[in-house]
């Protein structure tokens, strides 16, 4: 493993993931854990920057872990781990803390957005929320961090982070790169395709998720926008068309082109019904491994607790070469 190149992600336990999560950054999370060093990691710490139930915390947090598992990450190959349970995540984070500025972190839209849904949205915590996400990835001096467009501001603060630390105290991290797999496809909302699929959507029609009944995934198929030019065509022109082909090709390896000959001069009803059918295939796949990997808690916590431990060997000598260099005592016993 030391000569691969570390790469590290999180995932907040909120939420039922959704086809889209997958096809947008779990697929590719499968074909990275062959070439990398791969952490991916339950941010359970991020999610309470807003108010949590425990119980589902927790109950979701495992949840996560099973959901990557089902989809093909394999614990031998990458290390899975819960944030909260290597502490050297917090200890960075607060380091971090003295070298970011609240006029960068004001400007950060998490914080913005976040903070107008609620006034006990307003804290301390969700204010330097992007600190710890730095915290996150430069503990394990990731190479590379899988990122969409909207998390493009948190790798910037991030890296100016690093260079801002190395310039105090000496090199010490390595700048991120941020790792954008160009073929991946954008999955589109099915009710507004001019949005991205969220598992927060208020419209559940809008998102398929990876738990959702076999028979309403396939309603919500059935009944997703498409157009009224009955034209069989992928083009910007036609966006909810354009983001079930997108959907069929992900699922099935399929090129664009392929799709388009084939129901070209057809209704949409055809396709849409051949994609119910790929999506519930997939959803069906799923659901059968996740709850098998769920029924044996004690197996699924002892991959937790050797990930804890493997993210702990991971991130401690670099914790120990900061805490020196900031100048904390540190006893030799």
């Amino acid at each position: 493993m030391e000569n691969k190149k570390t790469v590290l992600s999180l995932v907040q336990p909120s939420g039922e993931l959704t086809i889209g999560n997958y096809l947008g950054a779990i697929q590719n999370f499968i074909k990275l854990q062959d070439e990398y060093d791969c952490y991916i990691g339950v941010a359970d710490l991020h999610s309470i920057t807003v108010p949590q139930v425990p119980a589902d915390l927790r109950r979701r947090s495992r949840e996560v872990v099973a959901t990557y598992m089902a989809l093909g990450l394999d614990p031998e190959k990458v290390t899975l781990f819960i944030q909260s349970h290597n502490v050297d995540h917090l200890k960075l984070y607060w380091v971090l803390n003295s070298i970011s500025y609240m006029g960068q972190l004001s400007r950060m839209t998490q914080f913005k957005e976040k903070s107008e849904k609620s006034e006990e949205n307003k804290n301390a915590a969700l204010f330097t929320y992007p600190t710890l996400m730095a915290a996150d990835i430069l503990v394990y001096n990731a190479d590379f961090v899988p990122v969409g467009q909207d998390q493009k501001q948190h790798m910037e603060l991030t890296r100016d982070l690093a260079i801002r630390f190395n310039s105090r105290y000496s090199e010490t991290f390595k700048i991120p790169q941020p790792l954008i797999n160009e073929s991946t496809r954008k999955i589109m909302s099915l009710r507004n395709p001019e949005k991205k699929m969220s598992k927060s959507d208020d419209d559940k029609n809008a998102s398929i998720f990876l738990q959702d009944d076999l028979n309403a995934a396939r309603k919500k198929i059935m009944s997703a926008v498409t157009d009224s030019l009955a034209n069989f065509d992928y083009n910007d022109e036609q966006p909810g068309l354009k983001n079930l082909i997108d959907i069929y090709c992900a699922l099935t390896g399929k090129e664009t082109r392929e799709v388009v000959e084939k129901y070209k001069g057809q209704g949409y009803g055809e396709f849409k019904k051949d994609l119910a059918d790929v999506v519930v295939f997939k959803l069906e796949d799923f659901q059968n491994k996740f709850n098998e990997i769920m029924k044996d808690k004690d197996k699924l916590d002892e991959i937790l607790a050797k990930g804890a431990e493997k993210s702990r060997y991971k991130t401690r000598r670099l914790m120990d070469k900061i805490y020196r260099k900031v100048g904390f005592l540190q006893l030799d016993r």
